[in-house]
Parts: C-alpha cells; structure tokens; sequence
C-alpha cells in the first residue's frame, strides 16, 4: 500500500474521457514520474490529486484519507503541495515575504499559524522561513522584489513556499518547462537534494526525459488517458510499447 493509492479513476469531458480507469500506488520517500504525450491525461489526473477536479468515478487517497471533495486548504493541512507548471508568486513582496504567505491560513474567521501552530513570536517563524530559503539556495535574496526574478529563481522560491509548510507529498508539474538545460540541471540538482534531505514522496509530470530519467524511481506512462505501463526508468527506456506510444524510435535519453 502506498502513500498515495488512485483506483479505478475515470473522467469524462463531454465526448473526451480524459482519464479511463487510472491506477497509480506511489511509494512513501519515493519519486514517481509521469510522463505521456500532450493529451495522455496527465493534467487531469493531477488536478484530480489534489482535489481540484472531481472524478466520475475511482477514489484518490493520501495518508489513509480521500482528498476528493476537499478545499486548496484541506489538502495542504493534509501533507499535500503543488508546484505549478507557472510559478505562482506574489511579484509585488520580497522573496521571504512570500515564503512567510502559506505559513498562515484562515480558519474559523481568523487568520492563525497554519504549517508552524507551534511558533510563538514572529522572530522564530522568520528564522524558519530564513532556513528553507537556505535550502534552495536563495539565502542571499531574501529582501529582493520576487518580480525581478529569473524563471529558475521563481521556481525554487515557489519550492520554497510548499517547503515551508513541510509537505509529505510535493506534486511538480513539469517543473522545468521553459528553462535553458544549465538551469534545468540545476532543478534537477535541488530536487534531489530536497528528496534526500527531507524525505518527501514527489510525484512529478514532465516532458523532459531527461529531469524524468534523473529522478524517477518509478514511471508510470500514460497514453489516451489509460496506463499504459509502470515500471523503474532502466524498463522504461527500452520498452516497445512506451517507444511506439511516446518516445519515438530516435529520442535520445
């Protein structure tokens, strides 16, 4: 069993079945990619991870408990984080500003502590968020206006905003799409070390093989909306049907 278990999970988009009885177990510390060509359904499923979209069918559970039906917040208080395809940052706050934002949610009317309920002055919570910026290298721009950022900049400081609220499960949708192959490597350099420090489950959808063969574990491929195989990167890379269906006879891996 693993941390996170979708069963027999369907989706329809009127004539379109987006997802056609998805099965995905993704280990606890593990790092799971998946991967398929544009339209393979692999938006839909992850928008169906974190509860933004609702299945006409299967369940999704994390940690033992659906998150199907839950709001943005439910699903953070439940260990879940997702980094966007676009990073979404505050342009107009200071990078540790914005790493202060998701350290606090409302609840019953009230704005109170949401990742660190145990913080008692603002001094230790700014240290706190001071540490993570230290973990994705970006210590040294803490003061600067998130807006004048580059777009790997942008990227390790929305890491850096799901970091601070000790996730269990990291979801990246392809956390490298726009990026020059030196700052490609760089994302997938502070991926690994984030997943070895910290031990947390990522699940990642990328179309770039090779951030998909540096840190995957596990790769499930998608084709139609239908698993079409799960196996580990060395099975992947030479199977006929993930070849047929996806990479093509001449990509380089």
């Amino acid at each position: 069993m693993g941390i996170l278990e979708v069963k027999d999970v369907n989706k329809r988009f009127g004539g379109l079945q987006a997802l056609s009885n998805v099965n995905l177990s993704v280990q606890e510390n593990s790092v799971h990619a998946i991967i398929g060509p544009n339209g393979a359904g692999k938006s839909t499923l992850l928008n169906c991870l974190v509860g933004k979209l609702m299945p006409d069918s299967g369940s999704v559970m994390f940690d033992g408990q659906s998150v199907l039906g839950r709001k943005p917040h439910e699903i953070n208080q439940m260990g879940i984080s997702r980094v966007f395809q676009t990073p979404e940052i505050f342009g107009d706050l200071t990078v540790l500003e914005n790493v202060l934002i998701p350290c606090f949610a409302k609840r019953d009317g009230a704005f109170r502590m949401h990742a660190f309920e145990t913080v008692e002055s603002e001094a230790e919570l700014i240290e706190t968020a001071e540490a993570i910026l230290v973990d994705v290298n970006m210590a040294d721009k803490r003061h600067v206006h998130s807006a004048s950022l580059s777009r790997g900049d942008k990227r390790r400081l929305e890491m850096a905003m799901c970091l601070v609220q000790r996730p269990k499960l990291l979801l990246l949708d392809e956390p490298t799409a726009g990026m020059a192959r030196a700052n490609t490597n760089r994302t997938i350099d502070l991926l690994r070390e984030i997943h070895e420090r910290r031990a947390i489950t990522m699940v990642i959808i990328e179309h770039d093989m090779h951030v998909v063969f540096s840190l995957a574990q596990r790769i499930t491929v998608l084709a139609q909306g239908t698993p079409l195989v799960e196996d580990t990167p060395e099975n992947i890379k030479g199977h006929p049907k993930v070849q047929e269906a996806y990479l093509g006879e001449t990509q380089q891996v």
